[in-house]
């Protein structure tokens, strides 16, 4: 018989897998991990004479730039078609790092929504497993961001941050809000590892247990 289990401490950790997830792929995907130094636009039709300055913005595999002087907004896509046209390649090695990290934390997320009537797998706590997942994506994020830095002396990024840009040393440029979701959602990554243990014992207390005694199928607890 499948017991619905659902307490606080479960939801919320269910919850936090899922916002990491998202998180971290959305920041994956941007390009607004480098803002780079202000410039013009490529003119191809001047219409209302010399055009404001803009920031174009770098990240891993996604580029935004502005192209004409007459159209609004910035157009962006990716600068990479293929793995080997990234950057450098440390930055093909944080992609793999991160690309690793994100596909744990979404298998997590996905796992995650079903712990309400299963929390067991083969034996063993469907949570603890969930969290120790969530440990590894930690360390696969970590290494990624790590190498990130060591990727800006690259040409690519020399062109967007000046020629000041070095391994570590961000130049002209600022990072962008990507870079600092990708550190939060890492920080988040390692408190859902942890937190899985929590969301495991509310399941598995003596309260809950007392329910499934009394025949109830699903179970509610604060």
């Amino acid at each position: 018989m499948c017991h619905v289990i659902v307490t606080c401490r479960s939801m919320l950790w269910t919850l936090l897998s899922i916002v990491v997830a998202f998180a971290e792929l959305i920041a994956f995907m941007s390009a607004d991990w480098l803002v780079g130094s202000p410039r013009t636009p490529d003119l191809i039709l001047e219409v209302h004479g010399t055009p404001e300055p803009y920031r174009p913005t770098l990240g891993i595999y996604m580029r935004c730039l502005k192209v004409t002087s007459f159209r609004r907004g910035l157009q962006c896509g990716p600068y990479a078609v293929e793995f080997g046209e990234i950057a450098s390649g440390f930055w093909q090695a944080t992609a793999i790092f991160l690309g690793a990290g994100i596909l744990l934390l979404c298998a997590v997320a996905f796992i995650s929504v079903f712990t309400m009537c299963f929390q067991s797998i083969m034996k063993k706590s469907i949570f603890n497993v969930c969290g120790l997942l969530q440990g590894i994506a930690g360390l696969f994020l970590i290494l990624g961001l790590m190498l990130y830095p060591a990727g800006w002396g690259s040409e690519k990024v020399l062109s967007y941050c000046g020629q000041d840009a070095s391994p570590y040393k961000v130049g002209l440029c600022s990072l962008g809000w990507a870079f600092y979701t990708a550190i939060g959602g890492t920080v988040l990554t390692f408190i859902c590892a942890v937190f899985s243990a929590q969301a495991e014992i509310a399941t598995s207390s003596d309260k809950v247990q007392e329910e499934i005694e009394e025949g109830k199928s699903l179970i509610c607890l604060l």
